[in-house]
């Protein structure tokens, strides 16, 4: 029998996929027995209030601190100005844009406990992004701070169905600048009980990074949200109520929402929140409030090594990196360099979080890891079939979470027997470990042989001159594409055509000679998503063109 939903705009029930293309899903751990009625911020943010842990730090910013209870104050507050000020009923989707600040957190946590569903997205959209995700969601209000405000005011003019806009004023707690939210906040008492919600209404429309092309829209319920905490967390990062949790992807982004706001809150410790986490910014404040807990992209990791001199970061314990496959490069780097080791981990926005990651003496340097507990893998074949050990394929996974696109865009795309299919192509060995490839489309066909983008990049990456690469096919009238390579050099170094054929015999020393870069581009920057991910896509569109 069907579980009555909370919500009285029933957008999101009418644009989930078509049943027959949904992932199986499983709930087969006691962890995962949720009850039918939940909302999420009631479990993770006012049970930690009516238990005792009110006092206990909660959110901490650059010149500011806040308790779970004060954290609780301001999540009320905004769900009482979205309900009694803004009309704003259960279902209705609210667009969140700021950078990682305790008052997004806030924001994020009212707008759910409001029975609402957030729309986070990345502070350095612009406005045609910003109206293509207000037109898919169809959203009406948005919350967003001040200096962030005028692609917002552009993109409502391409999208006038977003009617309100709310700001709220820069900086750690929110003030200054007389933003609309927060005086309206100052006239509630605080007092908001979170609304009946069912744990399968949607809380959270997720748009991907946009990798290869246009963002997708991904619908998560209350109980995803849960899930997640409760399946890698426990898992690999071991959390306590003393950890600091700190780290560089944005809230809007799934990794960060996770790693720099649920984990933290479900596990009663503290989330520091860094506006700008450049490698100093973010070192710099790992060292100030001794934070024991780091998420970043490898590139944030590589990035932060020659930085580490005047910082100290000996109150890390955990280091989690996800968001792209970890060189061995950098894992063996960073902990020559800290004593650390680097739990990679496999995520996606159509799964919510990570699902294959290894901890401690589990860790595999090069491999992703294991299924994380709750969820399942394999490697399958192009027919559907799983592969034998040792076989590259296509990964496929389910558990308790699992993809469902808005409106169901490209939904078959991605879900397949019941399997989510990530577009990884994966290898795995006879212990249960998976080896990253590529992504299905970054393997290059070269003279008829199958070639790993991602595995030339991790050759070049163990050169001293080299400080970020990307490898794509590059069209080729003798051998249809051939492997070519765009290099950042490490700062001093002059990129010319003697280093180009210094790298290329230093891959050729490393793996197979026939996968080396045939070609060499230097550059300045490698085209990135906000999260940190290097678009290839683009990489290959150039090239096409080029040769075209």
């Amino acid at each position: 029998m069907a579980v009555r939903s909370a919500h009285i705009d029933t957008f999101a029930a009418a644009n989930l996929p078509p049943p027959e293309t949904l992932p199986e899903f499983i709930f087969s751990r006691p962890e995962l027995q949720y009850p039918a009625r939940l909302n999420c911020v009631s479990e993770l943010l006012d049970r930690a209030v009516a238990e005792g842990d009110g006092e206990w730090t909660a959110i901490l910013a650059p010149g500011l601190s806040w308790s779970y209870a004060e954290l609780q104050h301001k999540a009320n507050c905004v769900a009482a100005v979205l309900h009694e000020d803004l009309n704003i009923v259960p279902g209705n989707r609210v667009l969140l844009r700021a950078a990682n600040t305790p008052m997004l957190a806030a924001c994020w946590l009212g707008v759910v406990k409001a029975g609402a569903i957030a729309v986070a997205t990345m502070p350095l959209l612009r406005a045609r992004e910003l109206s293509s995700m207000i037109e898919k969601a169809e959203v009406g209000l948005a919350l967003c701070d001040e200096r962030l405000g005028e692609e917002l005011a552009w993109a409502q003019t391409l999208s006038p169905r977003l009617t309100d806009i709310i700001h709220f004023g820069g900086g750690a707690g929110g003030g200054g600048g007389g933003g609309g939210l927060r005086e309206r906040m100052a006239a509630k008492t605080g007092d908001f009980a979170a609304i009946d919600t069912s744990a399968e209404d949607t809380c959270l429309i997720a748009f991907t990074s946009g990798t290869t092309g246009g963002a997708k829209g991904v619908m998560h319920f209350h109980r995803d949200i849960m899930a997640a905490c409760d399946c890698f967390p426990p898992a690999c990062v071991k959390p306590t109520p003393d950890d600091i949790f700190c780290g560089s992807p944005p809230l809007a982004f799934t990794f960060g929402l996770g790693g720099l706001l649920l984990f933290p809150l479900r596990a009663r410790a503290a989330a520091l929140l860094i506006e700008q986490p450049n490698p100093d910014g973010l070192l710099a404040a790992i060292a100030e409030h001794k934070a024991s807990v780091l998420f970043t992209a490898p590139t944030g990791f590589r990035a932060m090594l020659d930085k580490l001199g005047p910082y100290d970061i000996s109150s890390l314990r955990r280091c989690i990196s996800a968001g792209e496959t970890l060189p061995k490069a950098t894992f063996e780097a960073w902990r020559a360099a800290t004593g650390l080791a680097i739990i990679d981990g496999i995520g996606a926005t159509e799964m919510l979080h990570i699902f294959i990651s290894s901890a401690d003496g589990e860790i595999r340097p090069g491999a992703t890891g294991k299924a994380v507990p709750g969820y399942e893998a394999r490697v399958i074949g192009e027919d559907g079939r799983e592969l034998p050990p040792g076989e590259i394929g296509r990964l496929a996974v389910r558990g308790p979470t699992g993809c469902r696109y808005l409106m169901g865009e490209k939904q078959a795309n991605y879900v397949e027997g019941g399997w989510n299919l990530t577009g990884d192509a994966y290898r795995m060995d006879s212990d249960g470990y998976f080896w990253f490839e590529a992504r299905l489309d970054d393997m290059i066909i070269s003279a008829g042989y199958n070639i790993s983008g991602p595995e030339v990049e991790a050759s070049l990456l163990e050169h001293d001159a080299v400080g970020e690469c990307a490898c794509v096919a590059s069209p080729d009238e003798a051998r249809g594409n051939i492997v070519k390579a765009f290099i950042v050099l490490q700062s001093g170094v002059a990129g010319d055509s003697a280093l180009v054929e210094i790298l290329q015999k230093f891959v050729k020393s490393r793996i197979a000679p026939y996968k080396y870069p045939r070609a060499i581009e230097f550059v300045e920057a490698l085209p990135k998503t906000d999260t940190g991910k290097v678009k290839r896509f683009r990489l290959r569109e150039i090239e096409r063109a080029a040769r075209s």
